[in-house]
């Protein structure tokens, strides 16, 4: 059977499926549809066009390549096709994006063919995405005297390719589409369940919100046409929990542009919208795109007489409505005034300066994020061949500069990695700064998409500015199913060949590791001021500053080295008082949400820093602090540590990283051995007091100050997502935080789950701990509910194994995983049993582990999103509280939560996760930023 008829063979059963075919990637698949374009009498020949024309993925793909050569033959005129002419050629290859398009264009272009060079010029102007074999070529062309190159290199230095772009259309009219109440989770717009489907688009929309949701809004696209959907959370803020890079492309799928007529399924600049704004990392997300994010802030809070908000009866403020957004309704976006009217446009409902920076309007008018990044770096570097000054065609970048005033930790840790920024300016938040990037993480339900967009931009290698790059097999290791099984070993092969540091070895050389991304990469940032992005929204790690971002600024950040990004405002958190012994840092955790709520009223955490100086807690502890920044909304956390903690810290990843070497998981590069090399040199820095551990100048501005009361935390805390509020919006919030007593000992608990990022070695200790603790004092240890207990790295199992934990947990587990012998079905029942999983993120990913349908789950985890770890029956809504590990554990046994007599008797004698205040000490001067 050749490749094309396994591929009308695959299309027939995509047809079944309401599915297109699927674009190709293959290259000698293309092969096969060139001959029989070829071939006058061939059968397949019309539908060969079609594809070959309209259904080749672009950039670097095999298919790409393959495609390139022909385009160039036909243009050479050794070729004649006749539905293709040499005009419609260049056109194709002007869509192509890089890679084997622009090294097609540049031979033309170079060739000594005038005409056909002068043809291929214009179309290499409007081309953004070269790289140095690409440029390398122009300068020595130009360096030669060759007119074509240097015409080139003029129209880079203009930046033709975006001042010729089409201006942003004054006014958008819009209709809305109200996507649901309350908070939206990126969970909607792409469901975790649904992750392996991500790299086949059309295929992944289908799964955005509903089909009756869908319909929906095809239905009102017939009813206004012309007009773009608007996709609402009402009453809540949308995107919460995820960048969700395939959020935004299910939204823009669905609601959005078509970025070429030759490349299917690849849409962009979709509108989103929320009563609250958006969540910043989606936010991020949907500027990425080209996409239009907007504050609606349609409901406020209700005034009264004294100026205070009102209350209603459980204490929350009693909102009214400004202006409807219902379902239908037609508003219109004026992007020069930058306000959102009413349809007719005069009558102004909001402000929206803030979704029209001057940055974010070239994202608009490029189609992307992208386009402005590779752009400016081309612009410069030809304005530099030709020795000219960069002429002033972008917005400048944003540069906020205070005198006399101190630095936070992010604005220092900024100032140090600025990219392109005016020489010796200090700069503050607010500042649009271009940053080097340190550590890049990417994770396996994403990773396609990044590969993807790696192909997309015709990268090739990882920038040789990124000290190191993880892919993780986290996302996917709780079942080796056949979905995985497809995906996984392709994807671990693109990223070892690229140059990041694999979960898995495509060669089978070394165990294959699912260790949860987070964990790894706070092991593998071995300095306090790096940057570190990563696929996911948990990339908080508890040395540097660490940003979680969707798949393409994971692609972006690989292939330069590079993010942009406004530095953001901090707020400062410290603590007081004292842990009582029954207490566990989760407690705390939960604690400092509750508090900041109760000082401030509003989340001041959302959207910005938190600088937490917790300096006393090693890193794996304090990364229990960092991950939940996620779920309080935070844009990224940043840890203050004492100098001693922090050489702790970098001694202990240094051991975890020499262990990656020792399994073999070292590249060519020597990536692993060079970042231990690196916190050698940190660790040095710190003893001879050349560079202490990061801190805040003593007069640095923050938003705000929240001061946490450890003596005030007395019992357990648990986030509840309080799935029956008869206010929708505070469902599934992060918010509500309860003591174990309010519960009175009676919530029935169905499973109990301890794992994910949140948990450290000592969690898992804990559970062994209490299991011996209650065999000593009961003779045994009965379940009442299931325990699922999945460790997030291979290395922490080693190391329990080594200290004896890991013998009693497997004296009490009913099931142990087998990496010989891996689940290939995920696990639809529980027994009353201790399960001891595969390291990875297992229930709380919730794309293939799932309690069952309506059940209370007790977990460690951090989403309690709706659907997330636990679906709702038809008669019971699921539930996901979060709760410290001593709790989850003894809920499991017990059925049930808790008393506090029974908690305590519990955890006597258990070394929980202790935390004190550090003591104070000086801090830096603000005479020098880093």
């Amino acid at each position: 059977m050749s490749l094309y008829t396994e591929y009308l063979a695959e299309i027939e059963t995509r047809k079944e499926q309401g599915l297109h075919p699927k674009p190709i990637e293959d290259g000698a698949l293309v092969a096969e549809l060139i001959t029989q374009i070829k071939d006058a009498g061939n059968e397949h020949r019309e539908d060969s066009l079609k594809f070959f024309i309209y259904n080749t993925l672009p950039g670097t793909t095999s298919a790409a390549g393959v495609k390139a050569k022909f385009l160039k033959e036909i243009i050479l005129g050794a070729v004649n096709v006749p539905e293709i002419t040499p005009a419609f050629a260049f056109d194709l290859l002007s869509h192509m994006k890089g890679g084997p398009s622009v090294e097609v264009l540049l031979d033309l272009a170079l060739g000594n063919d005038e005409a056909i060079a002068k043809d291929a010029a214009e179309v290499l102007k409007t081309q953004v995405f070269l790289y140095d074999a690409d440029t390398d070529r122009l300068k020595e062309a130009y360096e030669a005297g060759n007119e074509i190159a240097k015409d080139i290199l003029e129209s880079y230095a203009r930046a033709d390719f975006f001042t010729k772009l089409p201006d942003l259309e004054e006014e958008i009219k819009v209709v809305t589409y109200i996507a649901a109440e309350g908070d939206i989770s990126t969970d909607l717009l792409s469901p975790g369940n649904q992750a392996h489907s991500r790299a086949d688009r059309e295929l992944h929309g289908k799964c955005m919100i509903s089909e009756k949701a869908q319909k929906e809004i095809e239905a009102l696209k017939l009813q206004h046409p012309g007009k773009r959907v608007m996709l609402i959370a009402e009453k809540g803020t949308m995107g919460v929990g995820s960048s969700r890079m395939s959020g935004v492309n299910n939204v823009a799928l669905w609601t959005g542009k078509q970025a070429s007529p030759y490349v299917p399924f690849v849409n962009f600049a979709p509108i989103v919208a929320g009563t609250n704004g958006i969540s910043p990392i989606f936010l991020t997300t949907v500027g990425v795109t080209g996409g239009i994010g907007v504050d609606l802030k349609n409901w406020v809070k209700k005034l009264g007489p004294d100026g205070n908000p009102i209350l209603n009866n459980d204490g929350n403020p009693v909102l009214e409505q400004k202006y409807s957004v219902e379902t239908g309704t037609v508003l219109t976006i004026n992007t020069k005034k930058q306000k959102l009217f009413n349809e007719a446009g005069d009558e102004e409902l909001v402000d929206m300066s803030s979704s029209f920076t001057p940055q974010k309007m070239e994202f608009m008018k490029a189609g992307g994020s992208y386009a402005i990044v590779f752009g400016k770096k081309l612009q410069t570097l030809a304005a530099e061949t030709l020795g000219i000054e960069t002429p002033p065609v972008f917005a400048p970048s944003k540069e906020v500069s205070h005198e006399g005033q101190g630095l936070t930790a992010v604005e220092k840790i900024f100032n140090k990695n600025a990219v392109g920024s005016t020489p010796g300016k200090v700069l503050h938040a607010g500042s649009d700064v271009r940053v080097r990037v340190n550590i890049v993480g990417s994770q396996d339900t994403t990773g396609l998409m990044t590969s993807q967009e790696l192909e997309a931009m015709a990268a090739t290698v990882i920038s040789p500015l990124v000290d190191g790059a993880y892919q993780s097999g986290c996302h996917t290791a709780s079942v080796w199913d056949l979905k995985a099984q497809a995906n996984t070993p392709r994807l671990m092969s693109f990223m070892h060949k690229f140059g990041l540091i694999t979960g898995r070895d495509p060669k089978n050389v070394y165990h294959p590791m699912t260790d949860v991304i987070h964990k790894v990469l706070n092991d593998i940032t071995v300095d306090d001021w790096d940057i570190i992005i990563g696929g996911d929204s948990h990339t908080r790690m508890s040395k540097g500053v660490a940003f979680g971002a969707d798949s393409g600024t994971v692609a972006l950040a690989l292939a330069t080295g590079e993010a942009s990004m406004p530095i953001p405002e901090s707020v400062k958190v410290t603590f007081k008082g004292s842990m009582k012994d029954h207490m566990d840092f989760r407690d705390v955790v939960h604690a400092t949400q509750a508090q900041m709520l109760k000082q401030h009223g509003d989340n001041v955490f959302q959207g910005r820093i938190i600088e937490v100086h917790i300096g006393t807690l090693l890193a794996d502890q304090a990364f229990t602090f960092t991950d939940w920044t996620a779920e309080m909304k935070a844009k990224a956390s940043i840890c203050i540590s004492n100098d001693e903690t922090l050489i702790g810290s970098l001694e202990l990843a240094k051991g975890r990283i020499q262990t990656m070497i020792d399994k073999g998981m070292d590249n060519d590069a020597k990536v692993l051995q060079g970042l231990i090399d690196k916190a050698d040199k940190r660790i040095a820095e710190i003893k001879s007091g050349e560079k202490p551990a990061l801190t805040p100048d003593a007069d640095a501005k923050y938003f705000a100050e929240v001061v946490v009361d450890l003596d005030e935390i007395d019992e357990p805390m648990i986030a509840d997502p309080d799935v029956n509020n008869a206010d929708v919006s505070k469902r599934y919030t992060h918010d509500t935080i309860r003591p174990v007593s309010f519960y009175h000992g009676e919530k029935k608990v169905d499973l109990g789950f301890v794992g994910s990022c949140m948990v450290h070695k000592g969690d898992i200790k804990i559970v062994a701990q209490m299991l011996k603790n209650l065999e000593k004092s009961q003779g045994k240890v009965d379940f009442k509910a299931p325990l699922v207990v999945a460790a997030p790295t291979y290395n922490i199992i080693d190391e329990l194994k080594e200290e004896g934990d890991w013998d009693v947990l497997q004296k009490y587990s009913g099931f142990e995983f087998n990496d010989n012998a891996p689940k290939t079905a995920a696990r639809t029942e529980y027994e009353n049993i201790l399960y001891l999983e595969r390291p990875g993120c297992n229930l709380c990913m919730g794309n293939q582990e799932k309690a069952a349908k309506g059940d209370t789950v007790l977990a460690t985890s951090t989403r309690l999103f709706q659907g997330r770890v636990v679906a709702d029956s038809e008669t019971k809504k699921g539930e996901s509280l979060l709760a410290s590990t001593p709790v989850v554990v003894l809920s499991a046994i017990l059925g049930r939560t808790p008393t506090m007599d029974e908690y305590k008797e519990a955890v006597e004698g258990i070394n929980l996760t202790k935390f004190a205040p550090p003591l104070q000490k000086p801090l830096d001067s603000k005479s020098v930023h880093f």
